[in-house]
């Protein structure tokens, strides 16, 4: 067998990181919840992440510093400001709206609202839960270990587990997890996820120019029957809203005069730009829900 080889001194750092992120997977994901020390609740999930005791129960994770420009994560920051956070498991049901909330928006931007997560309060620990997620542990952090200064340089937060919360949708009768109920995802290389149940897929990374957020999508949209959590996070993952001239255009061509005059109600809207969604097509689903 053929073997290319490489020293990782050798290797750009970003080089270097997607072979580690591509080689070491699946790796789970902690949602982490933190909050500053002036209150300003933040979301952000790190895939470097693992349970390493049960006596204590000790999660760590570690949220790196960019390798672009060398900066620290507000996640990091907030951990040292105020030593808590909750761990919330990523499921299937709200995987883009995790992969939003990994959007680096400024310092004090809510991504609970970005991501159009609810904020749950928690019992032991000021920073919030997310309450679609089926599993919540609310932890002290008993440490935190810099790895270095330089660029996508780790730094371990030792977390201790306080209290789990668990959905009882996911509970068996003697209140163990159902693996297949839970429905975990994980996270593979470059744009990759991982299902538990079935396998790869894969999930266009949030734009580096910020989505606009699922709190900035029009209320009719927001407050869809029909539309999912996961829906909401792609329509979420755009620059911007196209303009009326651009879906008038859209709408103008004659081959779109059929489709066009199918969609009566709000519901006949919702269903089919649900459809363009499911076929990747987000430009067309964003101009049918805006005819």
């Amino acid at each position: 067998m053929n073997m290319t080889s490489f020293e990782p001194k050798n290797c750009s750092i970003s080089q270097l990181q997607q072979l580690l992120s591509s080689v070491i997977a699946p790796r789970p994901i902690a949602l982490a919840s933190t909050m500053s020390h002036d209150g300003f609740p933040n979301l952000s999930p790190f895939s470097f992440f693992n349970v390493f005791s049960a006596n204590p129960p000790i999660l760590i994770f570690s949220p790196a510093r960019r390798v672009r420009d060398n900066t620290t994560k507000h996640t990091l920051e907030n951990v040292i400001e105020l030593n808590e956070v909750v761990i919330n498991v990523v499921s299937y049901d709200i995987i883009h709206q995790m992969s939003l909330s990994s959007t680096e928006y400024e310092k004090n931007i809510n991504e609970f609202k970005k991501a159009g997560l609810k904020m749950l309060k928690s019992d032991l620990v000021k920073p919030f839960r997310v309450a679609e997620s089926p599993v919540q542990m609310e932890c002290k952090v008993n440490d935190i270990i810099p790895l270095g200064t330089q660029n996508g340089a780790g730094n371990l937060v030792i977390c201790e587990v306080l209290k789990i919360h668990i959905c009882d949708r996911v509970l068996n009768d003697n209140d163990e997890i159902d693996q297949e109920k839970l429905d975990l995802v994980a996270r593979g290389g470059g744009s990759y996820y991982i299902r538990a149940r079935e396998g790869f897929l894969e999930i266009p990374k949030p734009v580096r120019s910020k989505g606009i957020g699922v709190d900035m999508l029009p209320g009719h949209i927001k407050n869809s029957s029909i539309l999912t959590g996961n829906d909401l996070g792609i329509l979420g993952n755009i620059e911007e809203i196209p303009s009326l001239k651009i879906v008038s255009e859209f709408w103008a061509k004659s081959e779109q005069k059929e489709l066009k005059n199918k969609l009566k109600t709000t519901d006949e809207k919702h269903l089919k730009a649900k459809e363009f969604i499911q076929n990747k097509d987000v430009f067309k689903a964003w101009c049918v829900l805006l005819k």
